[in-house]
């Protein structure tokens, strides 16, 4: 089966912004001191969307590591409600999105390297690989959304993705 190269780049704010948020510790970010002094909040740093009739909920994902290379097979997408991913053990991951809207293809994928200490949020409808954690098991925190209505699309690419290295 043939398959398209997709090379990782590093996670920003600003490639990631069509997707979603990043969702990290930066100067970059609204910040400011709390509690007397001791804390520093990292203020609204995503768009958690629910969507019509649905609830937030916060749960752990324990990620098995993947290898590379990795052949991105399939995609999903959240059509009522976004999905964020916090890494709670340190370590980096990938991140492999396209647009919302059509099916996308291999052509159209971005892959990112994600530091232990960013998460991303990927906005309502953004096509998104299921969790790419690297090297050993890795949990992660995610804050999504629980409802009556089917939330998840998942399809097959008529080619497929390669992670080589990265």
């Amino acid at each position: 089966m043939n398959a398209v190269t997709l090379t990782p780049e590093p996670l920003s704010r600003e490639a990631f912004a069509p997707f979603g948020e990043v969702i990290e510790a930066s100067d970059a970010v609204r910040h400011f001191t709390i509690n007397a002094g001791n804390t520093e909040r990292y203020h609204d740093l995503a768009n958690i969307d629910a969507g019509p009739d649905g609830k937030v909920i916060v749960s752990i994902f324990r990620g098995q590591p993947r290898t590379l290379p990795f052949r991105v097979a399939m995609m999903e997408r959240h059509p009522l409600g976004s999905q964020a991913f916090v890494p709670m053990s340190g370590r980096p991951y990938l991140v492999v999105v396209a647009p919302p809207g059509p099916v996308p293809t291999a052509d159209t994928l971005r892959v990112f390297v994600a530091r232990g200490d960013q998460g991303v949020n990927y906005a309502t409808g953004v096509w998104h690989h299921p969790l790419l954690a690297l090297d050993a098991v890795c949990d992660f925190l995610v804050v999504d959304r629980s409802g009556a209505a089917p939330n998840c699309d998942e399809v097959e690419l008529a080619v497929a993705g390669l992670i080589a290295a990265l």
